[in-house]
């Protein structure tokens, strides 16, 4: 029966070139993917200017991105921008979604157009949102690139504008997936609307949340083409040793202007906040996702 199963898979053609068209794939992974991260970490270590010059240099860079204060202003405003921004994402994607399931007339219609704007590129959104903030700062003689408070709220409107409507998309797949036969026996048992939300309903739509709160968190602390079209970072805090603080930049941001800053030393410095970024996110993303799936129910 053994040698039957294997000549079987082995005849099997699908089976036979599977690696043949699995492999490019690989390679092209491990080159694209894999090698850059593992020489990444290593240059983190290292001062260079250029790859082939790059001098070990153990902890250092390490130690350097730590005590800069502009890594950590960038952490903190991040760390902000993701909590509000996740809140209000998917708090608005899931209320739109709903209301899209009850019925209401020309619900595509307003699908398409709540989604046609995660089309747009970011740093074409950035452009266009900076325009719309002047002209309405203008009359109050403001600019969104001289308060730090409508740099933030600037970005916000704007990532929210943007990913409403791809989670609220995501949510609108969750709930036509809850069963209509748990939402009649709910109604029968007398239970109101607000209680077939909370009991019934948003338990049943778990795994979209549990998505939608990872995407969310992870593109709140990953978001650049944004942030460096809309407000590039402005504007700034002079510190007492003559160095600058730029309000609203974010921590993508910082370590592209890390590197590519003229001091020497400066791209290790960078590659060891990427290194320090990467952990960060993927540690966050993780918890939440052990976190969330847990309260999933089984169906």
């Amino acid at each position: 029966m053994e040698k039957k199963k294997k000549s079987g898979f082995f005849k099997n053609p699908l089976r036979r070139w599977s690696w043949l068209f699995m492999g490019p794939v690989i390679a092209a992974f491990a080159i694209g993917f894999v090698w850059p991260f593992i020489q990444g970490i290593y240059l983190s270590f290292c001062k260079f200017k250029l790859i082939r010059d790059a001098k070990f240099i153990g902890f250092g860079n390490y130690i350097s991105a730590f005590a800069d204060e502009t890594f950590k202003h960038a952490f903190w405003y991040t760390a902000l921008f993701a909590i509000v921004s996740l809140v209000l994402i998917n708090v608005l994607a899931f209320t739109i979604a709903y209301l899209l399931t009850q019925g209401l007339k020309r619900s595509n219609l307003y699908r398409t157009v709540f989604f046609m704007p995660n089309l747009i590129g970011g740093i074409v959104l950035g452009y266009i949102w900076s325009m719309i903030f002047d002209g309405i700062l203008s009359h109050f003689n403001t600019s969104i690139l001289l308060e730090s408070k409508y740099g933030f709220w600037g970005l916000i409107i704007l990532v929210c504008w943007q990913q409403i409507g791809y989670m609220m998309i995501i949510y609108i797949a969750g709930l036509q997936a809850v069963s209509e036969e748990m939402l009649e026996a709910a109604k029968i048992d007398g239970a109101t609307k607000s209680q077939t939300l909370f009991k019934v309903t948003i338990p049943n739509v778990m795994p979209s949340i549990t998505i939608c709160t990872f995407l969310g968190l992870t593109n709140g602390f990953k978001l650049f083409d944004q942030n460096l079209a809309l407000t590039a970072g402005q504007p700034f805090i002079i510190q007492p040793d003559g160095s600058n603080i730029k309000t609203t930049e974010m921590l993508a941001l910082n370590i592209y202007n890390t590197f590519y800053n003229s001091s020497s030393g400066s791209q290790g410095t960078a590659q060891a906040k990427a290194v320090i970024f990467f952990i960060l996110v993927a540690g966050l993303g993780l918890l939440q996702l052990a976190y969330t799936r847990k309260r999933e129910v089984q169906q």
